[in-house]
């Protein structure tokens, strides 16, 4: 208790934080000019996923159509990649030279919420997969346990996350161990960087493991009307585990090699953040990927832009008020209980997979 008690005092003393950097990389009272622009780069990226992810937010919330467990998966993956670009405009702005004067609190705080909502933007992912999974091999699935379903995964993927980004301001850190240090993260502990690659990984090979299992589902289902429909479904898993291994390996790389390097010794490290950025595009490419493959999306994408055009000029339309005269093409599927495919595909539907 005498040790941990402590460990906490260190928390707010400055000093901790210039330690740790001075023994894991190079001390950061410099400011690289390149580095400037890269940052300004970024974060005009994390302006395009704030906004574009509000667009998602704004559609689900003003579109009864889209007020289905299904689209409420879709606007919990836009809220936590929302969250994903603010906490990274908070983390350029917190970081070069001002880290040096955070407290070890105030940079768990930093680091900690960036982690937190970068894996709920995963945990989103996942969920989304695992409720396609089961609505494709459900043959009924009724309202209430669709619903219950619905508030376990989004709960559980938001208390996963908060633990994950919250254990090393609990106590999983290398606050006076620093051979123990992370050289990309200088107060986390190595073991707990392991842990979290370790997480990601599982769930990617979980991701991949369903929607192979729904693809093979779809296909030994319907011989006469799988060609055109399989494709379609391979085409769309193809750009989601595409996109999602594209910008994460750079990232799962360099935290493996921060794990199995000795302090100073790996270079690249100290051009982590540079990876981590590309990480983040993931929750820029989400929206595109999971929302604009379904027509009725892109329609009210357009319709609440054009809204905001008017708004601007003082008008408003009545047509911004409207509401879509079909229901979404995924409300449809998923309101289709007679055949375990139904939840996807629809002969004259966009494939929304």
């Amino acid at each position: 208790m005498a040790r941990m008690s402590s460990i906490y005092k260190d928390y707010l003393n400055r000093n901790k934080t210039i330690e740790h950097y001075n023994y894991t990389k190079e001390i950061l009272n410099r400011e690289n000019p390149s580095r400037q622009v890269i940052s300004i780069i970024f974060l005009i990226i994390c302006c395009i996923i704030i906004l574009e992810n509000m667009l998602v937010l704004i559609s689900v919330w003003r579109n009864k159509k889209f007020h289905s467990p299904m689209f409420f998966f879709i606007g919990n993956l836009a809220f936590s990649d929302f969250l994903t670009g603010c906490a990274y405009i908070a983390n350029i702005l917190l970081s070069g030279s001002v880290t040096l004067e955070l407290t070890p609190v105030e940079w768990f705080i930093r680091e900690g919420s960036a982690f937190t909502t970068l894996a709920a933007s995963v945990f989103s992912l996942l969920a989304i997969a695992i409720e396609r999974h089961v609505a494709i091999i459900k043959v009924k699935v009724y309202t209430r346990d669709r619903n219950c379903r619905m508030i376990f995964l989004i709960g559980a993927c938001w208390v996963i996350s908060m633990v994950i980004g919250g254990m090393p301001i609990i106590g999983w850190n290398c606050i006076n161990k620093f051979t123990e240090c992370s050289t990309v993260f200088p107060l986390y502990s190595k073991k707990y960087i392991l842990f979290v690659v370790t997480i990601f990984t599982i769930i990617l090979l979980a991701i991949v493991v369903l929607y192979v299992r729904i693809y093979c589902i779809v296909k030994s289902s319907h011989a006469e009307i799988a060609a055109p429909q399989t494709l379609a479904l391979l085409k769309t898993v193809t750009i989601v585990l595409g996109v999602f291994i594209i910008c994460w390996l750079p990232a799962f790389t360099i935290l493996l090699l921060d794990v199995s390097c000795k302090v100073k010794s790996c270079r690249i490290l100290f051009k982590a953040d540079y990876f981590f950025g590309v990480a983040t595009l993931n929750s820029a490419l989400n929206p595109i990927i999971y929302t604009l493959r379904s027509k009725d999306m892109r329609k009210e994408f357009l319709r609440v832009l054009c809204c905001w055009n008017y708004l601007q000029k003082n008008k408003t339309p009545d047509r911004c008020m409207l509401h879509l005269r079909s229901s979404s093409s995924l409300e449809r599927y998923t309101q289709k209980h007679d055949l375990p495919t139904s939840p996807i595909f629809k002969k004259d539907c966009t494939t929304f997979v």
